[in-house]
């Protein structure tokens, strides 16, 4: 019998693939959808996977009727393992992992491609994005919100081989802020569906053992915070992480890279780094004695980390 012809490779389009992981996304998926929709050309599909949604998620998108959409089902299988399935369906250059409660900023895609054509090496572009409330709006005060993103605006994130600072705390969050590489993203066999936190910590660090990471100092993104979200309605411990601090420091790409010394220092600083988001999140989410008796052992354990622990308790109080 003769053998079957290899499957052709589809093309790779320097544009981006969309890639949204759902598991009951209403009342927010639609319009995510639609907001990498609206990106124009540097979109070339949006991979929808719903990951065992119980509520109207899956008929929702399918009704949308939208050539450049595709709808997966992943029942119940974790948001990691959704969102390879999604990468997986590419054809383009680059992917982008959007969240189901977030939303892409008008023409976004097209800056990111943009800044990614400047280093034909990079394996990623990051953005800024903005804190928004369930409805849409900026979070928090409108002149405390505005004074946040002026700030940010002329803030510099790191950029190009940033893998020893990335080590230290994650500064790049997930959720479309993002463009990967796709050949790095397979070569390095996507997220760890064994992390169920820090997933996306722990691939940008093993990425930024490919090649450069860049900066776009420009807004990318719509941050939603809702009291259903995943990060929201559960309250972390420190413990919880644990898991992905192991994979990182664990990883023999990335202790191929750095002396036992730095890995050492860097962990530590993690570590506070990690403390003081649980400090951060229990006091936004009520508890604010945790929150603060968190945070006050994230400073005495690692004091040189004190000045920023208090600019992110300030602006959780501020409600940023």
């Amino acid at each position: 019998m003769a053998a079957k012809n290899p499957p052709v490779r589809a093309t790779v389009l320097d544009a981006i693939t969309v890639v949204i992981a759902v598991r009951n996304g209403m009342p927010y998926v639609i319009e995510a959808v639609r907001s990498a929709l609206g990106q124009g050309d540097a979109v070339d599909r949006v991979v929808v996977v719903d990951d065992g949604s119980e509520d109207e998620t899956h008929a929702a998108v399918s009704a949308l009727a939208e050539p450049r959409v595709r709808l997966l089902t992943n029942p119940g299988r974790g948001v990691s393992r959704a969102r390879n399935a999604g990468a997986a369906c590419a054809r383009t250059r680059w992917l982008l992992f959007l969240d189901a409660d977030d939303r892409l900023a008008e023409g976004a895609a097209a800056r990111l491609l943009a800044a990614a054509s400047r280093d034909p090496s990079a394996v990623a572009i990051y953005g800024r994005h903005c804190r928004i409330d369930a409805a849409g709006r900026p979070l928090g005060h409108p002149f405390v919100a505005g004074m946040r993103r002026m700030v940010l605006d002329r803030g510099a994130r790191p950029s190009g081989n940033i893998l020893d600072t990335l080590v230290r705390g994650n500064f790049i969050i997930n959720g479309g802020v993002v463009i990967v590489a796709r050949d790095a993203f397979e070569r390095l066999g996507g997220f760890a569906p064994e992390l169920s936190l820090c997933e996306d910590w722990h691939l940008w660090c093993r990425l930024a053992t490919l090649g450069p990471i860049h900066y776009l100092p420009e807004w990318v993104m719509d941050y939603r915070v809702h009291a259903v979200s995943v990060m929201m309605r559960n309250q972390r411990r420190f413990d919880d992480f644990k898991p992905a601090l192991d994979a990182i420091y664990g990883d023999p790409g990335i202790r191929a890279r750095l002396s036992p010394a730095d890995l050492a220092s860097a962990r530590s600083e993690a570590v506070t780094d990690l403390q003081s988001y649980c400090a951060v999140q229990a006091y936004r989410n009520g508890a604010r004695r945790l929150g603060l008796a968190m945070a006050w052992d994230a400073a005495r354990r690692h004091p040189a980390k004190t000045p920023s622990l208090i600019l992110r308790v300030g602006a959780a109080m501020a409600g940023l």
